[in-house]
């Protein structure tokens, strides 16, 4: 069902949706949460923080989580070859595991009916080869006009979709599950809805300005076929 709905001002019908992937299009969002706490096993007087971490911080690429956990949580440098090579285990541990996670209920049905009606994006914090070989391997590349990944920013691959295609704001939508997907979309000046994995922390509820709350993708088909747009 559709949670919630911000505002009752009519809007026009959008010609652009924009998804992020682990929470929207894939329910892969505790493969990763599993890898963090992998991970970081070494430190398990940490673990914990650095999972919470990970969680509060959904929609930021793992980059700039491991430099925020090194700096902030472990108070350790970090080499680069470190680094390197932290990120590479971190992509062997999720990659396979995201690869075979379920689709969010109606996320495939959304594409294969909607693809034509709109143009579809994907823009999401995971690093942009991988992401592309997930989507590739789960044969849903031919639906979306783009998939963009990290390390550029969600904010600039926003931006540059807009330029690009000449858009008003008001003609996009992005459809996250994070404070970051929706603070991305503030900046941006385009439309937000959340997704609220039922059961998940309600992350979205004192935030104004969203459009809509949902709790899987058939929500947002019944919203986008309703009669307020």
């Amino acid at each position: 069902m559709i949670l919630k709905c911000h505002g009752d001002k009519k809007l026009i019908r959008p010609s652009v949706i924009i998804f992020d992937f682990d929470g929207v299009i894939l329910e892969s969002v505790s493969v990763k949460t599993e890898a963090f706490r992998q991970l970081f096993s070494f430190s398990p007087e940490h673990v914990d923080e650095i999972v919470l971490y990970h969680l509060d911080n959904g929609g930021m690429s793992r980059f700039e989580k491991f430099r925020h956990i090194f700096k902030n949580i472990l108070h350790q440098e970090i080499s680069r070859k470190r680094f390197d090579d932290l990120s590479q285990q971190f992509s062997d541990l999720v990659e396979d595991k995201v690869a075979n996670a379920p689709f969010v209920v109606g996320a495939l049905e959304f594409l294969q009916t909607q693809h034509a009606t709109y143009s579809l994006y994907i823009v999401s914090a995971t690093p942009e080869d991988e992401l592309r070989r997930i989507v590739h391997s789960r044969n849903i590349s031919q639906y979306f006009q783009g998939v963009f990944g990290s390390p550029v920013k969600k904010i600039d691959h926003i931006q540059r979709i807009l330029t690009d295609n000449k858009l008003l704001s008001l003609d996009v939508i992005f459809v996250g599950d994070a404070i970051n997907d929706e603070e991305a979309a503030k900046t941006a000046g385009v439309r937000f809805i959340g997704r609220e994995n039922p059961g998940a922390q309600k992350r979205f509820n004192d935030i104004q300005g969203i459009e809509y709350i949902i709790e899987d993708i058939r929500d947002l088909s019944k919203y986008l076929s309703g009669p307020d747009l």
